[in-house]
């Protein structure tokens, strides 16, 4: 008996099923991992054991929860070598890449044991009972947040750890109180079958109940739709392109029964750098943001990939600046050939349009799945009128727009899509004069950075990791942080119900001493 299904890999092949190898885009050959194509009968599987399992772990303690948690990290961590070797291997992404992602991974893990421990962020509330109050009678109400069910996570190109098999989706839906069936990534399974067997092994030793976690693979749409229009799921999580995620939010959408896709999608992630603040520190500025542009081969969802300035001549010299700083780091290796292909198109497709000057790009001979650093540049008004300008290019290329004036500017934040980003530089004397460009990105984007780079997404419960669609499908919650939890979560109420049979954190007596909202008071008090 085993605790959830782990369909990737030789250990527990789908018998019958077609086998596929991992590439390594750093050499440019496939990898000695195998994956094997998940049927439909395994995705029922796979879904009937998660259906089975939410009946106990809905009610598996807070504590015992946080221990399966803290036990995933630990399972994790003694992988070792084995799990770094086969994320390189699988990405051509650097080992101290690898590792950092670990650590994030792990931390973010022990992150939702820490606020599962007790019950305090299901935000329970009480209203007690009035039987004076006239004309009528007021009755005991208590609301908490239960959880939706299974859940089904879908692993994401760039981060086989932290967003894929044991990330942020996953963290947080266990934490919730919902089980996980994870449709792994084809391009990095076999570091995901690893990372599953170290889920699987934490929850065998933690007692929890079987079918609480499955991983199942597939190269296709065929498995990813599958579990998204099943019945016993409640919920989907995804991470990666604005075609893959708007997909499933329409068959989720389609079922009989509808269900909630949060997804994380495309990005440009405007940076606006104020006159003055090129005037004093264009060198610092040109240096940092090369290096945000390149980090990963540009290959994150908060990639700086859409500069706004005002036109004039430090704002050329910085933009010839930039250029050169970017196109100077040594071009990197990108996630898979796939990859590759579409970053030189979509790059060209941009950097084709009326207007547009490539300011520099590497033209120098790379190796076959590196990235050569583009970087160009348009007006404002040819910006505006060319919406095809405004897609994300998934690499390490950005856009430069030389805006007339403020006006101008102001009104292309206006018409951007929604966004993950956006980053203001500025210089204290021009704090007065940004009211109207906050106010312009505050409707476009879910996080404002002043003076720094989007690259780099804090796991903290102030962290907001979403925006306006397409950015993400719901921009009322983050995808990042502790705050991810209430994705899987539903308010639930009882009314006028027995003392002893309500939850421990609406009891009268509160025997875990939580704080509580009674009233309107916050209070860890009894009753």
């Amino acid at each position: 008996m085993i605790t959830g299904k782990n369909y990737i890999g030789n250990r527990l092949s789908a018998t019958g099923s077609v086998s596929r190898k991992t590439f390594n885009p750093k050499l440019n050959i496939e990898n000695e991992y195998e994956f094997y194509e998940a049927t439909l009968e395994e995705v029922d599987e796979a879904t009937e054991l998660a259906h089975q399992a939410f009946k106990e772990y809905r009610n598996v303690t807070g504590a015992k929860r946080a221990e399966f948690l803290h036990a995933i990290a630990d399972e994790i961590l003694a992988l070792d070598d084995e799990l770094i070797q086969a994320y390189t291997s699988e990405t051509g992404l650097p080992e101290g890449r690898a590792i950092g992602e670990r650590g994030r991974t792990v931390f973010q893990l022990r992150s939702f044991a820490e606020l599962v421990s007790n019950e305090e962020w299901r935000e329970n509330t009480i209203d007690l009972a009035d039987t004076n109050r006239t004309p009528a009678p007021k009755p005991d109400i208590r609301k908490t947040n239960i959880p939706l069910g299974p859940v089904v996570v879908f692993a994401a190109s760039n981060f086989p750890l932290a967003f894929s098999t044991a990330g942020g989706d996953t963290a947080s839906a266990l934490a919730s109180g919902c089980p996980v069936i994870v449709k792994s990534h084809a391009m990095h399974s076999g570091t995901g079958e690893l990372v599953s067997s170290a889920i699987i092994k934490a929850a065998k030793k933690t007692g929890m109940p079987n079918g609480v976690f499955s991983n199942i693979t597939g190269s296709g749409r065929v498995v990813g739709a599958a579990l998204v229009k099943h019945s016993k799921v409640k919920a989907v999580g995804f991470t990666g392109s604005i075609s893959g995620g708007r997909a499933l939010f329409n068959l989720a959408a389609n079922r009989e029964e509808p269900i909630p896709v949060f997804a994380e999608m495309g990005s440009i992630n405007p940076v606006i750098i104020t006159p003055e603040a090129i005037a004093k520190r264009a060198d610092e500025i040109a240096t940092t943001y090369a290096n945000s542009i390149t980090v990963g081969t540009g290959q994150f969802c908060t990639n700086p990939g859409l500069i706004l300035t005002i036109d004039g001549d430090n704002t050329r010299n910085f933009i010839k600046d930039l250029a050169e700083k970017s196109t100077a780091i040594a071009p990197q290796c990108m996630l898979h050939p796939n990859i590759k292909r579409d970053y030189v198109e979509n790059r060209t497709t941009i950097s084709s349009q009326s207007g547009v000057e490539v300011v520099a790009s590497l033209t120098e001979e790379v190796e076959p799945n590196f990235a050569p650093t583009q970087i160009s540049a348009v007006s404002g008004a040819d910006f505006l009128t060319n919406p095809k300008m405004h897609q994300e290019v998934f690499g390490p290329f950005s856009l430069v727009v030389r805006c007339k004036d403020e006006a101008e500017l102001v009104e292309i934040i206006n018409n951007l899509e929604g966004q993950l980003t956006g980053t203001i530089l500025a210089e204290k004397s021009e704090y007065q004069n940004l009211g109207d460009i906050v106010n312009a990105l505050q409707d476009r984007v879910g996080r404002i950075i002043f003076n720094g780079v989007p690259t780099g997404v804090e796991v903290c419960p102030s962290m907001t990791h979403g925006g306006p669609y397409p950015a993400s499908s719901d921009s009322r919650f983050s995808a990042v942080g502790t705050n991810a939890i209430k994705r899987w979560v539903r308010p639930f109420s009882y009314q006028d119900w027995p003392n002893e049979l309500l939850p421990n954190a609406l009891k009268n007596e509160n025997p875990d001493e939580i704080i509580r909202t009674v009233d309107g008071t916050h209070s860890n008090e009894k009753m």
